[in-house]
């Protein structure tokens, strides 16, 4: 699997595409909220993503029209930020941090364990669509590495055993515990 996951490939088209009927109040409500139109593009992308998964570069150029830019400006938000999606992905994204903190304990033995687990294509996505895997820079919790997201939840001091049981919970369809419930609080004592 490529560090990218192929994120980082050229990105996909489905064809011109236009806001839902349905979506043009909420459209309309994000770009009240800001002083430009143009400040709306990351809720937009957002929007977007919520409404089709993945950010081709259609529904990108459909969000550069809506705030008035060019679609270059648009595609470079979204290819700046790993949350926006280029390319389908499975129901679960593995999103690991491979960032400094993360690598000195064992990022890329997480990696590896996940890519063998899995059994991921050449776009980091396993065969039963359920998993996507991507290497991501900093998730800011550097304290708890080496770390992942899963979709929006973050799974900290992470082993081989703990990643498979991740996995199994998962793919039992039974929600999982949340990862962290102290996440409102102070992890670490604040004097």
């Amino acid at each position: 699997m490529s560090s990218s996951s192929g994120h980082g490939a050229a990105v996909a088209s489905r064809g011109p595409i236009e806001w839902p009927a349905a979506l043009q109040p909420q459209v309309t409500d994000i770009l009240s909220r800001y002083p430009t139109r143009q400040a709306a593009v990351m809720p937009l992308l957002w929007l977007a993503q919520d409404t089709w998964a993945w950010l081709d570069l259609d529904v990108m150029r459909l969000v550069a029209r809506t705030i008035d830019v060019p679609a270059s400006q648009v595609h470079a938000v979204a290819s700046f930020y790993t949350m926006f999606k280029k390319a389908p992905t499975g129901k679960y994204l593995f999103q690991v941090c491979h960032t400094l903190s993360c690598a000195l304990v064992g990022a890329e033995k997480i990696v590896a364990h996940l890519e063998r687990v899995l059994e991921l294509d050449a776009h980091g996505n396993s065969k039963d669509g359920l998993f996507t895997l991507m290497r991501v820079e900093c998730l800011a919790s550097c304290g708890s590495a080496p770390m992942m997201q899963v979709n929006d939840h973050f799974y900290e001091r992470l082993t081989p055993e703990s990643c498979d049981q991740i996995i199994a919970g998962l793919r039992s369809g039974k929600p999982l515990a949340v990862p962290r419930p102290e996440v409102n609080e102070w992890t670490f004592p604040v004097s």
